[in-house]
């Protein structure tokens, strides 16, 4: 059997469908399954023992890239499954493999086609499921048991010496992001409990700026934009805390098993929470409730959710991006939440 598994969005979401690739390899030990992600995001798959091959596609190839795509994979599986609910992952299950499994948005007039391509749907909950357990629910179509691990990409690190934490402080959008004062309190206060602190992050200029400005005079190791995904794994696995907002990062430290600490704010933690390592729902939609206080806690994960602006009511989460509804705005409930929570979050974690 030749099974395709189409990931086309995010980096995060690439590692969330992990599970459904090792309930796969378990039900399929023989066969070739192959995953497919968009450029850039294959490093999230490397070494991983349940896949074959990991393809990359552009999210835009454009007409040659659409028909060196068609030539090479038209019909060549007997099966596709799709985690995305999107246009692009169904019209790709459809011309690529000759039976479909896949999730689909709702049960509307404008998603019968997408109904009408697979051989069997489930309908995706983007409220109340977790996106581990909304995966798995093709294993369940497919009859096959589930296993709820979340493995990381696998690449050898040099390690650090002596204990350290790792922060992980700026994400892709300004309304997931915690206070440059925020994270130079918390850096002061971990190296005041005799903590190297080591700076994770991306490539992108402003991404390096921005670490580089918590940490002048060589306060930290700052391996912003330094290391591959594989890397970041065993750079987490190796430390005696991790905190991060809510980024890709925060998903891989979670699931390579180092104490997490997750600054999370108009964020649903229900269907977005780190998967804890090792963790087991027994039946539940989510380790995560909609809203906890101070915090709420699964496995080797602490989720802390900013705090609840007096003005707005009970806005949090609110699912949207930022108090002005774009990308470029800032959430109050992350900008307003003081040193104190976090800090104590972290202690929490680093006397367990």
């Amino acid at each position: 059997m030749k099974i395709l598994l189409l990931v086309l969005r995010r980096l995060g979401d690439v590692l969330l469908a992990t599970p459904l690739l090792r309930s796969l390899r378990r039900a399929y030990p023989d066969a070739v399954i192959d995953a497919m992600v968009y450029a850039g995001q294959e490093g999230m798959l490397e070494g991983n023992p349940d896949c074959n091959a990991v393809i990359a596609v552009e999210p835009y190839p454009g007409r040659v890239g659409y028909m060196t795509l068609l030539r090479n994979r038209f019909r060549r599986y007997d099966l596709a499954l799709t985690t995305q609910a999107n246009d692009r992952s169904h019209f790709y299950a459809f011309l690529f493999a000759r039976k479909r499994f896949g999730l689909v948005p709702d049960l509307r007039w404008s998603s019968a086609w997408k109904r009408a391509s697979c051989s069997k749907y489930a309908v995706l909950d983007n409220v109340s499921t977790h996106t581990v357990v909304q995966n798995l629910a093709l294993a369940d179509l497919m009859g096959i048991e589930r296993h709820y691990e979340v493995v990381p990409p696998q690449t050898p690190a040099e390690a650090i010496t002596g204990p350290y934490a790792v922060l992980h402080p700026y994400p892709k959008f300004n309304y997931k992001q915690w206070t440059t004062d925020g994270w130079k309190s918390l850096i002061a206060s971990l190296r005041g409990k005799g903590l190297r602190v080591v700076l994770s992050g991306g490539p992108d200029r402003d991404e390096k700026a921005y670490n580089a400005a918590l940490v002048p005079g060589g306060e930290a190791l700052d391996l912003t934009g330094k290391l591959p995904l594989g890397a970041l794994a065993a750079l987490y696995r190796g430390a005696r805390l991790y905190v991060g907002t809510d980024t890709s990062a925060t998903h891989l430290a979670a699931a390579s098993g180092v104490p997490t600490l997750a600054l999370y704010g108009p964020t649903n933690p229900i269907k977005w929470g780190p998967w804890p390592a090792g963790y087991e729902p027994g039946g539940a939609a989510s380790p995560y409730r909609k809203l906890a206080r101070p915090w709420q806690r699964a496995g080797n994960v602490i989720l802390l959710q900013g705090v609840q602006p007096l003005d707005l009511g009970r806005c949090l989460p609110c699912r949207l991006e930022g108090c002005e509804r774009h990308i470029r705005s800032f959430s109050r409930c992350l900008i307003e939440m003081t040193p104190d929570p976090v800090t104590a979050a972290a202690d929490e974690l680093l006397r367990s």
